[in-house]
């Protein structure tokens, strides 16, 4: 009996969680319940990220936001994801689920640098990481960018390398006129719990200094779904289960970067 009680509380959280996310999508009030601010509207953005399926498996929420706020997307990926020989088809596999994000395939930059190669173990250098997103933030007028935070969500080195080029960029006075948003990384039960996590991630955005943290909620979590299923390399029925039970598909905290 207690354990049916437990699988009930357990359903009804999660349905209540996806019914929230449903209703915040078609609320007109949904940037005062969400509390942005304004921050994210109008911006020419560029999300940097590791590898191809990054911006699926974990950002789809911040990708849909942002566009539905009118700002003008860019992705920047450091690598094709080459550690198991399929950088060409991941490379392509990107580009089609940047058609599925609404992201446009010319605004979707992929880099084969012989230094910034895929691999646990393969640590990148933070300089020139820092000199390649300077670089893509003058061709694109960027004035925000969004990235991993200092444990990248998986602790995979290069999601965490590419935190540290966003930071060293920082230091440089003549971009301090740039902001700087981080995906904050939550513990392995929080990221685990599906769409019943919106409800800690709303109250740790509310608890923090206004304008610092930002909780985002995924308008079309389907979306995240077609998105992940254009990586069909990468599609394997962990990763399947992965997409259906990760915060990650349903919500996005972004901490501003100091």
């Amino acid at each position: 009996m207690e354990w049916l009680v437990i699988i009930v509380t357990v359903v009804v959280l999660w349905v209540a969680s996806l019914f929230k996310i449903l209703h915040e999508s078609l609320s007109a009030s949904q940037v005062a319940v969400l509390n942005d601010g304004g921050v994210f509207c109008k911006r020419n953005v560029l999300l940097v990220i590791a590898h191809p399926d990054d911006e699926s498996m974990f950002f789809t929420p911040t990708i849909n936001y942002l566009a539905s706020r009118g700002c003008n997307l860019h992705i920047l990926c450091m690598s094709t994801g080459n550690a198991d020989g399929m950088g060409n088809v991941r490379k392509e596999e990107l580009y089609l689920a940047s058609v599925m994000l609404k992201v446009p395939q010319k605004q979707v930059k992929i880099l084969d640098h012989p230094d910034l190669q895929d691999g646990f173990g393969k640590s990148w250098n933070s300089k020139l990481l820092s000199k390649i997103i300077k670089e893509e933030i003058a061709n694109c007028d960027i004035d925000l960018v969004v990235t991993f935070d200092n444990y990248g969500v998986s602790g995979h080195c290069n999601h965490c390398d590419i935190h540290q080029g966003v930071r060293k960029l920082l230091q440089d006075a003549s971009h301090r006129e740039v902001e700087a948003w981080e995906l904050v990384s939550t513990t392995i039960l929080r990221k685990y719990s599906g769409p019943v996590d919106i409800w800690l991630s709303i109250l740790s955005a509310k608890f923090h200094l206004r304008g610092v943290v930002h909780c985002l909620l995924n308008e079309h979590p389907r979306r995240s779904l077609a998105a992940m299923a254009q990586h069909k390399s990468q599609w394997v029925w962990f990763r399947k289960l992965f997409v259906c039970f990760s915060s990650y598909t349903y919500v996005n905290c972004l901490k501003k970067i100091n």
